[in-house]
């Protein structure tokens, strides 16, 4: 989780994409990684409505570029359909040692992780019911922000519910408690107190505050009750147990957000509220996942509302198998759905047309059974259902940019069947499509298309000259005829502005130029000749020309076809040596042990040379700030015995802790960056109460208080950055100079050697 958490995409990026990128992680099936789901299925998973999803959530996740979305559209354009890969996760399969490289139980595993916490719901068609998540019913304003909170503290907490808390200085007014949610999120402190309220207020979560033997307030603990009740366990079992323990000593600021409070009941409560979540306080930070979209009111029931027969996604829709329900079906509903609600005691509503009951079909639903049924393969009528095929409609489309459009040949639209009415809406939305795409204000599309359908009407003379008005609007009533290679061109008339095209102008120019030419040589050539014979000579060498340049062209052609090939050829040849060359890394024995496959460093030697240089870098620190430097010998002492020491203080963490040989190598990495980091701060706060740390502050400060001579606080301030700034020059200056002296003692030792 915190690998695909921290990846660069998602760096800025609200907490519903974020959540949305876990769960298309969960669902990626192990064999082809690619993730089929609808997106109302998704935004169930999310708590997000299916428009929201649909415009915001879909477009989250291309710009983050860790999801690759395609998508299948729907009546009105919009994403219904999504076919996501999560980049990242396939590309990790097969290297050894990835923490994205998992296997086909590891993908099992995080799905039922998913499904324990954020599930949904489903009932199915047989009559078994798939009971929602520990958080499945949370959904409208912050719900992704929720969900997300909940799912990192169950993987942070451990098996008694407890989850471990930030250490160092919190905000005192917010408590650890919540500022172990915020560093989770990533998000302020007030952000991190909002969601934690939240969470209590559905019970998900426990903030317990301790008490000492004499009654005082002590520690709070944050605790996940569902974690400590899947082990078998109570929260009052962690809370007696940590009253029995002395206090640690490295949590010295103790949370106060908790208010007070004895140990939580034994008794195991239900954490799923059966209540509709519609009143949960708006979220300001870190993400308000519906901020710019409009609020709706959000009836949600403990189990999924969708009949299924398997709990999967785009299953047990009305209608058609693969259309979502008709808008105008649940809108019509929409008034009597609070009664319903209100008069059933069941937590599932009994009727609606997204219970699986069958619909009842409005005309329009009749007439597109009615294109169903003539529609075959490439679009041709079958001979079943012929009359339903010939029934005509009165008037032009209801749509208005339709009737615009075809109004100039209404007369024409009178005389098709019903089939080609069908195919000539058609074919002129997709025209209106692309217009619009190349004119600068779409709207224009509509009239446009009827200029267009005016002037061809003109050229043939009236639609009473127009013997087969099907073949004539498909074949040349709706086609762009472009004269030039501009694709804004429509005989000679650019769609955009209504003037001259510009190029077919240029293109005359050049014809023109062209007929000059050959008439001014051939007057030259035959000086004597006749009208006549000047005419043919000139219309001879015209031809001769043109065929010419069609020579010329094709050869250019040629030569483009051949570059191209070219061009694929040396990219696939390429690709297969970097197939190949990839082969060969991750066939590639390790280069310390020589285990084979290793893609050259196994996982225990890969982490071996990464504890290696950090020890190395927290030796470095340690000698550069306690070491004198001009002193090559007492140099050379101190980093053995402080090398001796941090190996050993690793390899003692790394015995307690147990495992097998990958598990020791990488705590004893961790181990090291924590001592390593460790020493950095600690060599840092020394040098910053050094002479000339406190020297640079003071100058800073001096400075600060001439410019503005009453603040104060700004000026301590300016001093404070001076004075860190000022440690970490000297901490970079003193091992720079570590290495100078190193390399002068090992030059020494190697002259010395060779004497």
């Amino acid at each position: 989780m915190r690998t695909l958490l921290d990846l660069a995409g998602l760096d800025g990026a609200p907490d519903v994409v974020r959540l949305a990128v876990l769960v298309l992680a969960s669902r990626t099936p192990s064999e082809t990684g690619v993730v089929k789901i609808r997106t109302s299925e998704l935004g169930r998973w999310i708590g997000m409505s299916a428009s929201y999803t649909a415009s915001d959530v879909v477009a989250g996740l291309r710009r983050s570029g860790v999801v690759s979305v395609d998508t299948e559209k729907g009546e009105y354009r919009e994403d219904i359909g999504l076919e996501c890969k999560v980049l990242p996760l396939w590309a990790a399969q097969g290297v050894v040692g990835h923490p994205l490289n998992l296997t086909k139980k590891e993908y099992a595993t995080l799905q039922r992780l998913l499904e324990a916490v954020m599930a949904p719901g489903w009932k199915h068609r047989d009559g078994r019911v798939t009971p929602a998540g520990l958080i499945g019913t949370r959904t409208g304003r912050g719900a992704a922000t929720d969900r997300l909170a909940l799912l990192l503290l169950v993987l942070e907490a451990r098996e008694t519910g407890r989850v471990r808390q930030c250490g160092g200085t919190v905000d005192t007014k917010r408590g650890r408690a919540a500022a172990t949610v915020a560093r989770l999120l990533g998000c302020t402190a007030s952000a991190g107190e909002r969601v934690l309220e939240r969470l209590e207020g559905r019970e998900l979560v426990l903030r317990v505050r301790l008490k000492t033997g004499s009654g005082m307030a002590n520690r709070s603990r944050l605790m996940v009750p569902a974690v400590a009740a899947a082990h078998g366990r109570t929260v009052a079992d962690d809370v007696q147990e940590d009253r029995a323990e002395a206090p640690e000593p490295k949590f010295s600021d103790p949370g106060v957000a908790a208010g007070p409070g004895g140990a939580p009941e034994t008794e195991t409560e239900p954490q799923v509220s059966s209540l509709p979540v519609t009143d949960v306080p708006a979220v300001a930070e870190p993400d308000v996942a519906a901020a710019l979209h409009t609020d709706h009111s959000h009836p949600v029931t403990p189990v999924s509302s969708l009949a299924l027969c398997g709990g999967f996604s785009g299953e047990g829709r009305g209608g058609f198998g693969d259309l979502p329900d008709r808008a105008c079906a649940r809108e019509e509903q929409a008034d009597d759905g609070a009664a319903a609600v209100a008069a059933s005691t069941s937590p599932v509503a009994e009727v609606g047309p997204l219970r699986g009951e069958k619909l009842q079909e409005s005309p329009a639903d009749e007439r597109i059974g009615q294109r169903t049924a003539v529609a075959g393969a490439g679009g041709r009528p079958k001979a079943v259902d012929w009359e339903k095929a010939q029934q005509q409609r009165v008037g032009l489309p209801d749509d208005l940019r339709l009737r615009v459009a075809l109004g100039p040949v209404s007369g024409l639209w009178a005389r098709l069947s019903g089939w080609q009415q069908d195919q000539v809406e058609a074919a002129t939305k997709v025209e209106l499509e692309r217009l619009a795409g190349l004119l600068e204000q779409p709207e224009v599309a509509p009239r446009l298309l009827a200029d267009r359908l005016t002037d061809r009407l003109s050229e043939t003379g009236g639609e009473a000259l127009v013997t087969t008005p099907y073949g004539w609007l498909i074949g040349r009533g709706l086609v762009q005829r472009q004269a030039c290679s501009d694709r804004r061109c429509d005989d000679g008339i650019r769609l955009d502005t209504g003037g001259d095209c510009a190029s077919c102008a240029s293109l005359l120019a050049d014809r023109r130029a062209v007929r000059a030419r050959v008439r001014t040589e051939t007057a030259a050539d035959l000086s004597g000749a006749g009208a006549a014979e000047l005419r043919a000579a000139c219309e001879r060498r015209l031809r001769e020309h043109t065929v010419l340049e069609a020579e010329r062209t094709r050869l250019r052609h040629a030569r483009a076809v051949v570059e191209v090939a070219r061009r694929r050829a040396a990219a696939a040849q390429r690709r297969e040596r970097e197939v190949a060359a990839e082969r060969a890394r991750r066939s590639a024995p390790c280069a310390e042990c020589g285990l084979p496959d290793a893609a050259g460093l196994c996982p225990p030697c890969s982490y071996a040379r990464r504890t290696n240089l950090l020890v190395q870098e927290a030796v470095d620190l340690a000698v550069a700030v306690r070491a004198d430097l001009n002193d090559v010998q007492q140099v050379a002492q101190l980093t053995a015995r402080c090398e001796a020491d941090t190996r050993t203080l690793i390899a003692e963490v790394c015995r307690r802790r147990g495992g097998d040989e990958v598990l020791v190598a990488y705590a004893a990495q961790e181990v090291a960056e924590r001592v390593r980091d460790e020493r950095r701060a600690a060599a840092l706060r020394r040098l910053a109460e050094s002479e000339e740390a406190m020297a640079e502050a003071d100058a800073v400060y001096e400075a600060a208080l001439r410019r503005c001579p009453r603040a104060v606080r700004g000026a301590e301030a300016a001093a404070d950055d001076a004075c860190r700034r000022a440690a970490g020059y000297l901490l970079r200056s003193r091992l720079g100079q570590l290495q100078v002296v190193r390399a002068r003692a090992a030059a020494g030792r190697a002259h010395h050697e060779a004497a």
